[in-house]
C-alpha cells in the first residue's frame, strides 16, 4: 500500500525524503566506514566519480520534488526579507567560485598538504571551507526570503549539510593527517573572516586574483537573468530588474 502511494514527487512527504537521502548519502558515503572500503576496492578516482554520479542523481531529484511539492507559508515573505538572498549571493558564489578553483586540503581527494605547496592561500585564509560556506549562505539566505515548507525544508536540509560537512571534513582531515593538520586549523577557520580577525593569518589578494571575481559577476549576473525563466520569481524584487530583464 505505502508503494503504491508513494511519488518520486509531488508532496512535502517526497521532497523530505528526497531531502534525507540527499543529506544522509553525503554523511554515508564519505564516512570512513564507507569509504575505507571502496576506496581500497576500487580506488580513490573510480569512488570519487561514482560520489559524484549518485550526488548528481539525488540533488536532480531533490530539485524536482521541491518543484513540485505544494506551497504552505509559515511566514509570510515581505519586501525587506525578499532582498536579502540579492545581497547575500554575490558573497556565496564568491566563496563557491573560489572554493571549486582553489586547491585545498579540504577538497575530496585532494593533495594538497603533501604537494609542498602553501595549504593555506587564497580564499583559504578567509575560510578552509570556501565552498560549503557558500552553500550555507545560498541556504540561510533563501530559507529566509521564500518562507514556505517545501522552502524550510530543502534549504533547511542543505543549510545541515553544509555547516555539518565542515565539522565532518575537519574531523576526517584531523584523523588522516594527525600532526600536519595542525598548522591548518590554527592558520585558518571554519566560519569567515575569523582567522584573520584573530591575526591567525594575514589576507592573501595574489592568491584569490581578480579573475575569480570576474567569474563570480559574470555567473551571478547570468542567475539574475534566467532566474524568473526557471524558477518562475524575480531574484531582484522591484521595478529596476523587471525593466533589466526585458532589455
Amino acid at each position: 500500500m505505502l508503494a503504491d502511494n508513494f511519488s518520486m514527487t509531488g508532496g512535502l512527504d517526497t521532497l523530505f525524503a528526497a531531502m534525507v537521502t540527499f543529506v544522509g548519502g553525503h554523511f554515508l558515503l564519505s564516512s570512513a566506514a564507507v569509504r575505507g572500503p571502496l576506496v581500497r576496492r576500487f580506488g580513490e578516482k573510480p569512488f570519487l566519480a561514482g560520489y559524484s554520479v549518485v550526488v548528481i542523481i539525488l540533488f536532480v531529484w531533490l530539485l524536482l520534488a521541491f518543484r513540485d511539492a505544494p506551497t504552505e507559508n509559515l511566514w509570510e515573505p515581505n519586501s525587506v526579507l525578499a532582498w536579502i538572498p540579492a545581497f547575500v549571493m554575490p558573497v556565496a558564489l564568491f566563496f563557491a567560485v573560489c572554493g571549486l578553483t582553489t586547491p585545498s586540503p579540504t577538497m575530496a581527494g585532494s593533495d594538497a598538504l603533501t604537494e609542498g605547496r602553501d595549504p593555506t592561500s587564497g580564499i583559504m585564509r578567509i575560510t578552509r571551507h570556501p565552498f560549503l560556506n557558500g552553500v550555507a549562505l545560498w541556504a540561510a539566505a533563501h530559507l529566509l526570503a521564500n518562507g514556505d515548507t517545501a522552502s524550510v525544508i530543502l534549504f533547511g536540509g542543505l543549510f545541515v549539510l553544509a555547516t555539518g560537512g565542515m565539522w565532518h571534513i575537519d574531523k576526517k582531515k584531523e584523523a588522516q593527517h594527525a600532526g600536519a593538520w595542525g598548522p591548518v586549523l590554527l592558520t585558518t577557520s571554519a566560519v569567515p573572516f575569523v582567522a584573520l580577525a584573530q591575526k591567525r593569518t594575514s589576507f592573501d589578494w595574489a592568491g584569490i586574483g581578480l579573475w575569480r571575481v570576474v567569474v563570480t559577476a559574470v555567473i551571478y549576473l547570468a542567475l539574475v537573468w534566467a532566474h524568473p525563466a526557471v524558477l518562475g520569481a524575480a531574484a531582484w524584487p522591484g521595478m529596476f530588474f523587471n525593466i533589466w530583464v526585458f532589455i
